[in-house]
């Protein structure tokens, strides 16, 4: 069933897709994955936003057995942090790193005074699964031994992936994180079925797509019954913190966030879907430009405060 976008997708946002297509050559696809990093770098960069005022950041590193972590942290000047923020970029797993999402961090700190920290975890194919997972892991341990602040997981497309992933793994701990905010994620739904079908062939991001990351993450093994890969095939969704789903209409992984959500509501947990009208995936970077990616990303920074407050439920 194919969905006629004229109808859905307002000007601002077309324009935010235009922009954004014009980086990447007909034949982006072949590129070797180093050209498809230079890519994306380079279109992340010309979207850069700067930072508010008041908002500063240092990068520093996280010791994970023989390599490093690298990570950022941003903090608002003159004010203290009611939480920490872990954000995990998007990319497939395979682009993106601390610079790709820097002025989006920077915002988050802006909007909600929390510590924001971002981390750059091993990119595929040259570090499969589970390499991803266990860093963001490695970096949550660390931060939750070393702070006593509540701990928020934040995270767009495969970050969204990831931060539910180690909610997963942190959950019935002492210091499990108090909620996670996942942002149009890649959670491992049924690629035959639902948005996955109706938008297969979305503005920004195809069926096609998300098959190729998934298959280079998971360095050609099948990871599907592991919910470290994809958090839907887990068969417990007790326990989980309080979750905020924000997705959007115009995107294959539309409806993994719907089906998680209601997975813990069924559960007894604490979760709420939003499916983001007309909007398509990466919207994040349309913030300035498109008003209903703006008003989304007041949503997002409007989610991880109050999570991060212990504030439920929350209104978005």
């Amino acid at each position: 069933m194919s969905t006629h976008y004229s109808g859905l997708i307002d000007r601002e946002t077309w324009a935010f897709i235009e922009r954004t297509n014009g980086f990447y050559p007909p034949d982006a696809a072949d590129l070797a994955i180093e050209e498809q990093r230079e890519v994306y770098n380079r279109m992340a960069q010309a979207f850069h936003a700067g930072y508010p005022a008041g908002i500063a950041s240092a990068d520093t590193y996280i010791e994970a057995g023989e390599h490093r972590i690298a990570i950022r942290v941003y903090v608002r000047k003159g004010s203290e942090p009611g939480a920490v923020c872990l954000y995990f970029h998007g990319g497939g797993f395979v682009v993106g790193g601390l610079e790709s999402h820097d002025d989006v961090c920077a915002e988050l700190c802006e909007a909600t005074g929390f510590r924001i920290i971002s981390v750059a975890y091993r990119l595929a194919p040259e570090h499969p699964h589970p390499a991803a997972f266990d860093d963001c892991l490695a970096v949550f341990g660390h931060i939750a031994g070393a702070s006593d602040l509540p701990i928020v997981l934040c995270g767009d497309s495969a970050g969204g992936n990831l931060a539910a992933a180690v909610a997963h793994h942190a959950r019935g701990h002492g210091r499990a994180p108090v909620g996670q905010v996942l942002i149009y994620p890649a959670l491992g739904g049924d690629m035959e079925q639902g948005s996955y079908i109706t938008h297969a062939q979305a503005p920004m991001l195809t069926n096609h797509d998300v098959r190729f990351y998934a298959e280079i993450r998971s360095g050609g093994r099948d990871w599907s019954h592991d919910p470290r890969f994809a958090p839907l095939c887990d068969a417990d969704f007790s326990k989980l913190p309080a979750t905020i789903v924000i997705a959007a209409e115009c995107d294959p992984l539309s409806d993994d966030g719907r089906h998680y959500c209601e997975r813990i509501a069924s559960a007894g947990g604490r979760a709420l879907w939003r499916n983001e009208h007309g909007l398509v995936h990466g919207f994040l970077r349309a913030r300035h430009s498109a008003g209903r990616a703006g008003a989304s990303f007041r949503r997002i920074c409007k989610a991880v405060q109050a999570l991060g407050l212990n504030g439920w439920p929350v209104a978005l």
